[in-house]
């Protein structure tokens, strides 16, 4: 435990001061929006490129684990939509505290976290499920939540407006492009690899602290006031219920004789049981859905995950590389 305390702890503590910098003004309002495009437009970028890149591309699209965690993730979306949609909570909000029920940070803290706990193997399952969770969980929930919004087009205009959404993102992007050169046999060299890998250096501690200046921001300018019983248990879903589930069709489906190693098990379950993904806070207020309770259930999932995620890694008996 302790050595798995030794990762995890500097991970949140980066969150932490993330959100203390932003909540005492030593960052200002207007510098997150700046981190946030360094982070996803320059740093993330290119640490998925170089995974991509030294990543056997049946590593990165994995058939088998691709269609159960995307099973999982449909499962994850219908259930919480099931569970909170009601007179108060509708459709919209509904379907974005879906998205936050089933979309795990994986991008800004989950691919440096379990590479820190799990070695560079572990980033060929997380790039699968960061693919699933871009194309096919964000797109279906924002179509949901934008059934009534689409001007009459109906559902079919609501997801290819949320696929667009997904093409624009420039992480799968990158994703291909590693897995282009992987496949290539090309290998960076010189000032290009040089800038390539101190950009990638850079993704980890500075998307720590983004995210934690991220739920300031947008706890601070969330404009209603979220009954705990409207976004507690979401998080809860999304910490316990979504490992589980995931855990459990992933080793029905080994049992079944799915090409699926205890290793890959492992990391999409610890995956799942991460906090939800900090951007979707950003997406309801885009899409004008109730962003204060999206908020509320990140900023819980990532409050609890410390003690949640290093709890499980714990269980799985999980020994930190290096």
């Amino acid at each position: 435990m302790q050595a798995i305390l030794a990762v995890t702890v500097p991970f949140f503590a980066l969150v932490l001061c993330g959100w203390l910098a932003a909540q005492r003004g030593v960052l200002p309002d207007s510098a997150i929006p700046g981190l946030n495009a360094f982070v996803l437009y320059f740093a993330l970028p290119c640490m998925l490129f170089r995974f991509g890149m030294n990543t056997p591309l049946l590593e990165l699209l994995n058939p088998a684990l691709l269609g159960v965690y995307v099973l999982c993730a449909l499962l994850m979306v219908f259930v919480a939509i099931a569970f909170t949609l009601n007179d108060r909570v509708h459709l919209k909000d509904s379907a974005f505290g879906a998205l936050v029920a089933s979309f795990p940070n994986t991008g800004f803290m989950g691919v440096p976290l379990l590479v820190a706990l799990l070695g560079p193997a572990a980033a060929g399952p997380m790039i699968c499920t960061i693919l699933a969770d871009l194309f096919i969980t964000t797109s279906l929930c924002i179509a949901l939540a934008q059934v009534h919004d689409a001007a009459g087009l109906g559902t079919r205009a609501a997801l290819a407006r949320a696929l667009r959404g997904a093409l624009s993102n420039p992480l799968p992007w990158s994703i291909a492009a590693g897995a282009l050169f992987s496949v290539a046999g090309i290998k960076l060299s010189g000032p290009p690899d040089v800038v390539v890998r101190m950009l990638a250096d850079a993704a980890s501690p500075v998307a720590l602290f983004t995210i934690g200046a991220v739920l300031w921001r947008a706890g601070r300018h969330a404009h209603t006031r979220t009954p705990v019983a409207l976004y507690l248990p979401v998080a809860l879903m999304k910490l316990f219920l979504h490992p589980l589930l995931v855990f459990a069709l992933m080793a029905a489906a080994v049992s079944l004789g799915a090409p699926l190693s205890g290793f890959q098990v492992m990391v999409v379950t610890l995956t799942a049981a991460l906090p939800s993904a900090s951007n979707v806070a950003m997406l309801a207020e885009r899409y004008g859905a109730d962003n204060g309770r999206v908020t509320r259930i990140i900023m819980s999932s990532t409050v609890l995950a410390f003690a949640s995620f290093t709890l499980l890694a714990w269980a799985f008996g999980v020994q930190p590389k290096g």
